[in-house]
């Protein structure tokens, strides 16, 4: 919630709020979330990731920033050959995208749904790694490197939005399983091509 709002629902006197002796405002929790259950019903509910802002394009965006400022030894991406450089980014996009439907999906159905299209994308992502000479190793590494960005990015949109300890730590538990049934998945696929 903007601070600016809060302030000005204190001042019409929909909120109250007491000032400490420092001359800042004090709010109850509780009080805020039942007005805004008033103003918006179903506001209990989860919020999507990308109505938090974790929308595919900003995600993908976050991992052209982190590439971009990746020094020359922690740049594993090196290791994909150039001409196999555009499929992976392709590939890449369409595993966040995948990751962010899953961790919104609403029931089990389209939780396993959006669980699918991320292992068929991890199934081929191997199967390219492998094609293209890269290793074992050298394309777990590629899995491990690509995952760091996109917890660290939930865990900044989760700080900027505050969301509560319970979501966030659902959050995370949800993308790490997930991000490791996929990782075991790419060394299977990976050892089944070799």
């Amino acid at each position: 919630m903007d601070p600016d709002t809060l302030r000005r629902w204190a001042d019409e006197g929909l909120v109250e709020a007491f000032t400490t002796p420092g001359g800042h405002r004090r709010f109850d929790r509780g009080e805020i979330d039942r007005l805004l259950g008033a103003r918006h019903p179903g506001a209990g509910t989860v919020a999507p990731l990308a109505a938090l802002g974790a929308t595919p394009d900003r995600l993908s965006r976050m991992y052209q920033r982190s590439y971009a400022s990746a020094g020359p030894d922690d740049d594993v991406r090196s290791a994909v050959p150039a001409d196999h450089r555009q499929a992976f980014r392709s590939d890449g996009r369409g595993l966040v995208t995948a990751l962010v439907a899953y961790l919104d999906a609403d029931g089990d159905e389209a939780r396993a749904a959006a669980e699918a299209r991320a292992a068929a994308l991890t199934d081929d992502l191997a199967r390219r790694l492998a094609s293209a000479g890269l290793s074992l190793t050298e394309s777990v590494g590629l899995f491990v490197t690509a995952r760091r960005p996109f917890l660290a990015e939930l865990g900044a949109i989760a700080r900027r939005r505050a969301l509560g300890a319970d979501r966030l730590n659902a959050m995370f538990q949800d993308a790490t399983a997930l991000l490791d049934r996929l990782l075991v998945r790419l060394v299977a696929a990976h050892q089944a091509a070799g």
